[in-house]
């Protein structure tokens, strides 16, 4: 079976298209800047396709042509067709990636809440930073307080063992304990 002259139109129509579109278009090629960043687009591609044809079968046109003497010509009418394509391509955002975090930035914003959606990781981020700040700079302290209570801690006991080493040996203490009531008396 003969290949329709529809399909051969189609086929030249797609193989373009695809020649146009590929990965690349959605997502381009990465961008890489001084410091490490890379930015990479990424953009929305729409694209419209249409074909038609007509056939005119068994249909004859009657055509007179002068040449040297005049005579009937009679042609056979064709396929008659055509096909078109439209792309598209809009960039809808950019990717940038760093060694610490990854965002995705719109190019438009529909309203102000997108736009607040997009700044709350980095407000996040900013107040995990400032709240682990806060912590160590506690923890700090607390660790230099309690060295400090240490070092009070051996100083005391090093007073303790002085005077105890400046007591005479072998003498013995002895304490009496009168448990009656002052009142009762």
């Amino acid at each position: 079976m003969s290949e329709h002259p529809i399909e051969g139109l189609m086929t030249t129509a797609m193989n373009s298209i695809q020649d146009m579109i590929d990965v690349n278009t959605i997502i381009g090629e990465p961008i890489e800047t001084s410091n490490n960043i890379v930015i990479i687009p990424i953009s929305k591609v729409s694209f419209g396709f249409a074909a038609g044809g007509s056939e005119f079968k068994g249909e004859a046109l009657d055509e007179y042509k002068k040449a040297n003497k005049e005579e009937e010509i009679q042609y056979r009418l064709p396929f008659g067709g055509g096909s078109g394509a439209g792309v598209s391509i809009n960039p809808i955002a950019f990717l940038i990636i760093s060694k610490e975090t990854i965002k995705l930035i719109p190019v438009n914003h529909s309203s102000s809440m997108d736009k607040l959606l997009d700044y709350i990781p980095d407000l996040i981020e900013k107040v995990n930073s400032t709240m682990n700040h806060c912590i160590e700079n506690k923890k700090e302290e607390t660790e230099k307080i309690m060295r400090k209570m240490e070092k009070k801690a051996e100083k005391s006991a090093k007073k303790v063992e002085r005077k105890a080493e400046d007591l005479p040996s072998g003498i013995t203490y002895e304490f009496e304990y009168d448990e009656t009531n002052d009142d009762e008396m």
